[in-house]
């Protein structure tokens, strides 16, 4: 009986890697949204696909990961890592949006705060706990975005998000300002955090300042300031 004859096929020669191929971190400033930062890239180096891992707030400022052409396929490894933080928290004002921007909706003399009773708050936070997002923020409801409703003075029911706070550390203690350091899982309002240590305390408070310093295994000291990015008219050996 004849053998059967068998057809191999060649593996297709791999696809060559361009410049424009890979992991860019910029350090971004505060104003624009993460949106135009990538809008600003890929029109200043013509770059057909370019997408972020995970976005930060206009006022925030820190490490955002552009992910360019093939490199665009390794977006859910950025926006499920944990995330690292420098913020401020100002008690004394709430605010509706739960940071600087908003209108404050309530004051309190934060002056007989104590550093102790700040701690005692962020140790509560500490750990797996269900967070309430804010209603100024992007996620949708019956496919419209919160801050859209918002903004009609809606606010509507949405369901608690479970997270993870690994660490939350204070830096410096300057009432009615509070620097710190807050390490997170993927998903996680630092504001929201800020206002809820604030309700806590019975005084109110906002997130005055946001950083991000660490996404995953990359860090802020890796990352590119984004006017000294758009500077550049290429972009070897500056990413992954």
């Amino acid at each position: 009986m004849p053998q059967a004859s068998h057809r191999f096929r060649a593996p297709a020669p791999p696809r060559q890697i361009s410049p424009f191929d890979g992991i860019l971190p910029v350090d971004k400033p505060a104003g624009p949204t993460s949106h135009d930062i990538v809008d600003k890239v890929r029109k200043h180096f013509g770059i057909k696909k370019v997408g972020h891992g995970g976005t930060l707030d206009p006022g925030a400022t820190g490490l955002l990961i552009l992910l360019l052409g093939k490199g665009t396929k390794l977006s859910n490894r950025f926006l499920t890592g944990d995330k690292t933080y420098e913020g401020t928290l100002c008690l004394g004002r709430e605010t509706d949006s739960q940071d600087a921007d908003g209108e404050t909706v309530a004051e309190a003399d934060p002056s007989g705060v104590t550093r102790e009773q700040v701690e005692a708050e962020t140790r509560k936070l500490i750990g797996d706990i269900y967070q309430l997002p804010p209603m100024v923020s992007a996620i949708k409801i019956n496919g419209v975005p919160l801050y859209k409703r918002a903004r009609k003075g809606e606010v509507v029911e949405r369901p608690p998000r479970l997270i993870h706070v690994y660490e939350f550390r204070l830096l410096e203690w300057n009432l009615p300002e509070v620097r710190f350091m807050v390490r997170c899982s993927k998903g996680t309002y630092v504001r929201t955090l800020c206002h809820d240590i604030g309700q806590g305390l019975g005084c109110g408070g906002h997130l005055a300042k946001l950083r991000r310093t660490e996404c995953g295994k990359l860090t802020l000291n890796e990352a590119i300031g984004l006017d000294a990015l758009l500077e550049l008219t290429g972009l070897q050996h500056l990413h992954r």
